[in-house]
């Protein structure tokens, strides 16, 4: 289904699937999740806009597949084989955040496969695009099974040492409410990583106990209580599929969300145009990884193959 024409000319698709209980659009332009609809719940849980130039604009990060390097390198550089890369700094001048201007949210990806369940797109980034190495290529497919389960399944390979750090940036609201105070959240995780004043992590990892970090029973949380641009570093570390978030509105509508990767970021959406609307639970590496020795590696070495594996369950 035709979704919208970007300004340089090129069309927009939006395709549906679905299975169970669970029916979910997708876009071409960024890979971009744009409409989850559970069975007997009259809202879309997921944050998005029937508006392509929003996509383009001030909602440029909702719902997108962020890549290749998800949230923020602090110097804006990297050094990958011996060689230093250095990178767009479009956060105040300094930062490199979410790959800059030309990452894979702001592409149209192809349609490379497609059926009544599921979806699989693609898209090219050549040798230096995003400042990186690497002739790399990128799928990304996301699968619905009954009841209701979104799995998304991110591969990537490249001809050059490179670095790959991809994140879902979808935007979660289980009550179709203005705000999220209210909602329960749990986190499987005992450590998280603490910021500076640019939301870069500091290098501490931290236990979460005794602070409002602290999400392991669920509480209801509280956009005026609650500040969250932060990584969570998952119990067990990149390793198999596991549950490791609870969401829960007051509505009593849950997303249980499970991935492979070692964080899970989550930002209350504090600087976005409807103001804590929603949260955003990321799943990646840890942010800013290059610059930090105790954080788990982003490089990708040459012909091997970049993979993450996150899923979303939902019940009413």
């Amino acid at each position: 289904m035709h979704f919208g024409t970007t300004a340089s000319g090129v069309d927009v698709e939006k395709i549906t699937i679905g299975a169970g209980d669970l029916t979910v659009s997708v876009l071409t332009w960024g890979a971009v999740l744009h409409d989850v609809r559970l069975k007997g719940v009259p809202y879309n849980l997921t944050r998005g806009s029937d508006d392509l130039a929003d996509y383009a604009g001030d909602w440029c990060y909702h719902g997108g597949i962020i890549g290749p390097i998800a949230n923020r390198i602090g110097n804006a550089r990297i050094k990958v084989g011996g060689m230093m890369h250095e990178l767009e700094r479009n956060q105040d001048g300094r930062i490199h955040l979410h790959s800059g201007k030309d990452a894979t949210h702001a592409q149209v990806w192809r349609i490379a496969a497609q059926s009544a369940t599921s979806v699989t797109l693609a898209l090219t980034l050549p040798d230096g695009m995003c400042g990186l190495p690497g002739h790399r290529e990128i799928t990304a497919t996301y699968r619905v099974s009954a009841p209701a389960t979104l799995t998304l399944e991110i591969a990537g390979t490249t001809d050059a040492d490179t670095v790959m750090n991809f994140a879902q940036h979808g935007y979660w609201n289980m009550d179709g409410t203005a705000d999220w105070t209210g909602h329960r959240l749990q986190i499987a995780a005992e450590h998280y990583l603490p910021i500076d004043t640019d939301a870069v992590p500091t290098g501490e990892i931290a236990d979460v106990a005794g602070s409002l970090m602290d999400l392991r029973d669920g509480p209801a949380i509280d956009s005026k209580t609650h500040v969250f641009d932060h990584n969570f570093c998952l119990n067990g570390g990149a390793g198999p599929v596991r549950d490791v978030v609870w969401l829960t509105g007051t509505s009593g509508v849950q997303m249980v969300m499970a991935t492979d990767q070692a964080g899970m970021q989550v930002f209350d959406g504090h600087t976005v145009p409807a103001n804590h609307d929603a949260l955003a639970l990321e799943a990646q590496g840890w942010p800013d990884a290059p610059n930090h020795r105790g954080f788990p590696s982003i490089k990708v070495r040459a012909n091997d193959t970049y993979a993450q594996t996150t899923s979303w369950s939902f019940t009413a």
